[in-house]
């Protein structure tokens, strides 16, 4: 795929959606660091089930902390993974406190480095709540990057290098957003919409299905 193709893939997913944003609800940075760490292997819809209830009860690191684990594992128990989220949700607000006055840092080494947290978590929340032109590939990322072919990569982090490097900077910054909301709404795992892609005249897949 060459650069024009890509500029006007992004461009076309900006004028659908000018400012794109995640669909998890938060009103702080550490609301979005805890609802991320939530959403590893959930969906979106279920994690602002539980944080709603949540962070009406606590929604700072002290706050968590004396709800304590068991406490914690009430109000995301129907999360998956939830005893081992709880678990480093605790750590992770203890490490806040101690390390960081309670607010979450905006350095990528101090991130990775709370419990729960690894480099697809840490690129949402340099994003999303700090501004940086990072991109964090999930699956939906994974899969529409390789099927487009904008930024085909074995693995995830092959697809994250290629697509900083490949996407240009106006873009950067949205571009997360653009590629999830694409994988999850419209270029779907199973049978792909392609009917009603923006992108579709665009994109360099083989196997295009029509609506």
């Amino acid at each position: 795929m060459n650069k024009q193709k890509r500029i006007e893939i992004f461009s076309r997913l900006r004028e659908q959606n000018p400012h794109p944003t995640t669909e998890l609800n938060y009103s702080s940075d550490f609301e979005l660091l805890i609802a991320v760490v939530l959403s590893a292997q959930a969906t979106d819809v279920g994690v602002n089930k539980a944080t709603e209830r949540l962070f009406a009860i606590a929604n700072t690191p002290q706050a968590i902390l004396d709800l304590g684990e068991e406490g914690l594992k009430e109000y995301i128990k129907t999360i998956g993974l939830f005893n081992s989220k709880a678990k480093n949700i605790i750590e992770l607000c203890r490490i806040l406190l101690q390390l960081h006055d309670g607010k979450v840092p905006q350095q990528r080494e101090a991130l990775e480095a709370l419990p729960g947290v690894g480099r697809k978590t840490a690129n949402v929340v340099l994003n999303t709540a700090f501004g940086q032109p990072t991109i964090a590939v999930d699956t939906h990322i994974f899969r529409v990057s390789n099927r487009t072919r904008i930024a085909p990569g074995k693995t995830v982090l092959e697809v994250e290098k290629r697509l900083m490097r490949l996407v240009p900077d106006e873009f950067k910054q949205d571009a997360h957003h653009w590629l999830i909301l694409h994988g999850r709404y419209t270029c779907v795992a199973r049978k792909p919409r392609c009917g009603s892609c923006i992108i579709e005249d665009l994109c360099e897949y083989n196997k295009k299905v029509e609506d």
